[in-house]
């Protein structure tokens, strides 16, 4: 199976995405069908077997929406979508650009002209605004509905109702358009939508009042409906332009990489498309270049910021056999590098395909929301059709008077608030996290991480750094720590145990001494002679069986031992020098991180295979109540579902490869950033900068996102529930007119994308509000798994 993000041009109202969803779906080999409004952009999981990409994109035409191809930077190309299809974000404008030569290939027969993307349309529908208000303006003096002032006689002899018809005709043809083919999209797709409502309403008025004109005799209304269009296009322009800023996340992601770099072929320096750039190809980077794909340094040492990817503040050293992330800054010397991962391989292709697929993915409460709004298109339907009948047949009003309240009710129905309730909030939430270093893969992960009782933490690279550090020295009766220290560092220069690391780490800066003779004793230590004297290192074993004695260290030893610190014996010369004690070291952030979260009211366990000596000395230290020690690494998930048969929801933060069972048993999964590939695989949340405390950020931005889910959901049903009576002339004789209706039809829609967007100037705890970057302020976006 593979999944993969293609674009989906066109979408005027949130029911026309149900119907390309419904199209795809029934292709064969699809698996699964997400399309999302709000970007344009649909994720489809496909069997490769049977179906390929080209007939996907196929098909969503045949929809009769436009698809470039799969949403990707232009340097990040698939075999299957080839170079000139591919999609691009160029920093400046924040538009999807297309190569020139596919502009006429992507003709779309929708209003708003061929290839357009949410930026583009947006200012589209903003000209056919003025241009519908420009006519409407003295439609509205001339009309009848104006009645300010005497209007002037008609210009060149025409009798007033011609002029109106062709003021109307020019205030509605042309602004309408890009509805009335909507409207028509969406009827052979089978689906009812806000655009069939639209053209309904302002067709219904218009061509009665053609009618009226040249037909028969009749009260016109072509300032009703030149009115009512006028508020229809405004409001679909400010909720255009909410929706293009809901994409700032993608567009800032995308502008991280460079278009174009030097590779070196056949002895040649040649600049190439960075989207043409082989595996295997050798790469050359000068002082202040970006660095376009992922590889490993082969000549050449330099410094590397990675801040934009790592959170790293300082420039990462790189000599020969390191590696290197692409859309990082080469900060000084030269270097050459090979390929190793280029396109959709890249770490930073893989991170925007992730938050695309998030943005796509679809909420619980979103599911339900999309097939409410299909029905309510019905129901208004039904309404407006009784409301005609009951005022014009049952209660013998004017059919002008039953005409308008119909109409009223097509205008007032908002399916739109309704199917934007959700996916907006998610759009802003996920872009808002992958901003802060927090990517969740789904939207349902979103949702559950709101409902969390438990999150178990994995001790070792998650509230720990996993690296041991030299803790403590104590040395014996006339020795020093200095001492102790340069005798130990000399035998561990010639051994590469962690352990030995952490000594040379501690011991920098001191002496060096020779030692030789080096051998390594199995289960006990190690032995070594510096200037002709024994130098033993190792456990309490290893002194025993050389007959060391402790010289009064013992209970010292048992003490730290029993704080759950690995203990280094020290002897030279026959006699102990000191001790070493050594331990994993917390994380700076573990402790804030556990107090923040039982704050929430949500419970911390740590999970570990240490010992319990070992294990409560750091939950003591953090203030974790629940410690779970001594498991193995196939009964983690085992933890995970005792904790969940006693009817707990349980998230579950690790980094290695025997944490995945547990990640996928979790109700979400967080998965540390440094951690495998497996793990971030397994896990729904990634938190890029290995830092525990974006847990609590990942628990404010999910409730934030609810919560303003919640509000828009409740605000759609309960503007529909009052709207349509209103519309219908239940409270008569007080009434509503259509131009009202539209303005707050649209009103509505704008409201629930205006208060998603808000989420981005909310204070959060552990999350950074946003309210528009560039590239260069993009140090947000932490960590990313490194290339092998």
């Amino acid at each position: 199976m593979k999944t993969r993000i293609v674009e989906v041009g066109g979408l005027l109202s949130a029911l026309s995405a149900r119907g390309v969803e419904k199209r795809l779906a029934r292709l064969p080999g699809v698996r699964r069908v997400e399309v999302n409004y709000v970007s344009g952009s649909a994720t489809v999981e496909y069997d490769e077997g049977v179906i390929d990409l080209k007939r996907i994109k196929a098909a969503v035409r045949e929809c009769g929406y436009h698809c470039a191809g799969e949403l990707l930077p232009q340097h990040l190309c698939l075999p299957e979508d080839p170079p000139p299809e591919a999609m691009a974000l160029h920093a400046g404008h924040g538009a999807m650009a297309r190569p020139a030569a596919q502009a006429g290939a992507m003709a779309h027969e929708m209003g708003h002209g061929a290839g357009m993307d949410l930026a583009e349309m947006a200012r589209d529908m903003r000209r056919r605004f003025w241009v519908a208000f420009a006519f409407t303006v003295p439609i509205f003096v001339w009309s009848p509905m104006g009645g300010l002032f005497a209007p002037p006689p008609p210009p060149f002899g025409l009798t007033l109702d011609l002029w109106l018809f062709f003021l109307a005709s020019a205030a509605v043809l042309w602004p309408s358009w890009p509805f009335c083919v909507a409207a028509y999209r969406a009827l052979r797709n089978g689906v009812l939508n806000m655009a069939v409502l639209v053209v309904l309403s302002v067709g219904t008025g218009y061509l009665f009042s053609v009618g009226a004109t040249f037909f028969f005799r009749g009260a016109q209304f072509y300032e009703a409906v030149a009115v009512l269009l006028v508020f229809i296009l405004l409001g679909h322009w400010l909720e255009m332009r909410a929706r293009a800023g809901a994409s700032d996340a993608i567009r800032a992601l995308m502008d991280l990489a460079p278009p174009m770099a030097t590779v070196i072929r056949d002895g040649r320096e040649i600049e190439v498309p960075t989207a043409e750039v082989l595996v295997g190809d050798t790469v050359l980077i000068r002082p202040g270049n970006k660095i376009p794909v992922d590889g490993e340094v082969i000549e050449g040492e330099s410094q590397v910021d990675e801040s934009m990817l790592t959170g790293e503040s300082m420039p990462v050293g790189k000599k020969p056999g390191a590696g290197v992330i692409g859309a990082t800054i080469n900060k000084s010397g030269s270097f050459r590098y090979r390929a190793t991962k280029v396109g959709a391989d890249t770490a930073l292709a893989q991170i925007v395909k992730l938050v695309q697929a998030a943005q796509n993915s679809k909420a619980p409460a979103q599911l339900l929301a999309d097939r409410a709004s299909q029905w309510l298109v019905l129901i208004a339907l039904a309404i407006g059709l009784a409301a005609f009948a009951v005022w014009f047949w049952w209660l013998g009003q004017p059919l002008l008077f039953a005409l308008t309240l119909t109409i009223t009710v097509f205008v007032i129905a908002c399916p739109d608030a309704l199917g934007l309730a959700t996916p907006m909030a998610v759009m802003v939430g996920t872009g808002l996290g992958a901003m802060n270093g927090i990517l969740f893969k789904n939207a349902a992960a979103l949702e559950e991480a709101t409902r969390l009782d438990v999150v178990i933490f994995d001790k070792t690279g998650t509230l720990t750094l996993g690296e041991p550090k030299v803790l403590e020295v104590v040395a014996a009766a006339g020795a020093t720590e200095e001492g102790v220290l340069g005798v130990a560092a000399a035998v561990e220069r010639h051994s590469e145990h962690p352990l030995a690391l952490a000594i040379l780490e501690r011991a920098r800066g001191l002496a060096e001494q020779a030692a030789t003779g080096f051998t390594n004793i199995d289960g006990q230590g190690a032995r070594a002679e510096i200037q002709g004297k024994a130098v033993l290192l190792g456990n309490r074993r290893l002194m025993d069986a050389q007959g060391i004695d402790l010289a009064g260290l013992e209970e010292r030893s048992k003490e730290l031992q029993g704080a759950g610190r690995t203990v280094v014996h020290v002897a030279h010369g026959g006699t102990l020098a000191g001790l070493i004690a050594i331990a994993d070291t917390v994380r700076p952030t573990s402790s804030a991180t556990v107090k923040a979260l039982q704050a929430r009211g949500v419970q911390v366990a740590m999970l570990t295979g240490d010992n319990r000596g070992t294990a409560g000395r750091i939950a003591k230290e953090l203030g974790i109540d629940i410690v779970l020690a001594e498991v193995l690494p196939g009964q983690k998930a085992d933890e995970v579902k005792a904790l969940q048969a006693g009817g707990k929801k349980v998230g579950m933060v690790g980094d290695g490869i025997n944490d995945a069972p547990a990640l996928t048993q979790a109700d979400v999964g967080f998965a540390i950033g440094a951690g495998t590939d497996v793990a971030m695989e397994s896990a729904d949340v990634v938190l890029m900068k290995s830092d525990p405390y974006d847990v609590v950020g990942a628990i404010a931005l999910s409730r934030a996102t609810l919560a303003k889910m919640h509000q828009n959901l409740w605000w759609a049903v309960a503007y529909n529930v009052v709207a349509f009576p209103v519309a219908a002339g239940a409270f008569y004789p007080f009434v509503i007119s259509p131009e009202v209706a539209a303005l707050a039809m649209s009103g509505s829609s704008a409201l629930v994308a205006v208060n998603a967007l808000m989420l981005k100037r909310t204070r959060l705890e552990g999350i950074r509000s946003f309210t528009g970057f560039s590239p260069q302020k993009v140090g947000a976006l932490q960590g990313i798994h490194p290339p092998a």
